[in-house]
């Protein structure tokens, strides 16, 4: 069972990447809707899912117009993102409530972050480039990621993907 796990985690990584790369024009700069960001969710089934999503981020920022810059906040902010959600759902007992809260750490935390990285590297306006790297992770996280987390949930598509899968 560890094996099929660190094996998906490992797809994980590589599909995050892959999709990140694939979308390019809409996965990079301040105004970025990063679709492989709905993977986030993952991690509300089982946090071991966080290595592979921090690696995917990596991986993907690799080859990012941003540099090593953009290699080291980037992924630094997926993973404070990643673990606030993790404990997000330990400490919330609604499953649904919980989901929809811990969908909104990577808008807040990539927000100021990447904003942050953006406003630095890019002389972009600080507010505004926040605003707008938040916007887009809100958008694919918790107004399209949600709500297509909790139907693959219910449907069972996503059986088998933790030992600690349960249908809320």
């Amino acid at each position: 069972m560890k094996t099929r796990r660190i094996v998906f985690s490992a797809l994980i990584a590589a599909l995050y990447a892959a999709l990140t790369y694939f979308l390019a024009p809409i996965s990079y700069g301040p105004i970025q809707f990063r679709v492989s960001e709905i993977m986030v969710l993952l991690v509300l089934l089982d946090p071991f899912y966080i290595g592979g999503l921090t690696l995917g981020c990596f991986l993907a920022n690799l080859l990012g117009p941003y540099g090593m810059m953009d290699i080291v906040v980037g992924t630094l902010a997926t993973f404070i993102s990643l673990v606030l959600m993790s404990y997000t759902m330990r400490f919330i007992k609604k499953q649904s409530l919980a989901t929809v809260i811990a969908s909104l750490w990577p808008t807040i935390i990539n927000g100021v972050m990447i904003g942050y990285m953006l406003y630095y590297v890019v002389q972009a306006p600080l507010a505004l480039t926040m605003f707008q790297v938040g916007l887009g992770e809100f958008v694919v996280v918790t107004l399209v990621g949600v709500p297509l987390f909790s139907y693959l949930k219910k449907s069972g598509i996503l059986k088998g993907i933790t030992s600690n899968y349960k249908v809320s």
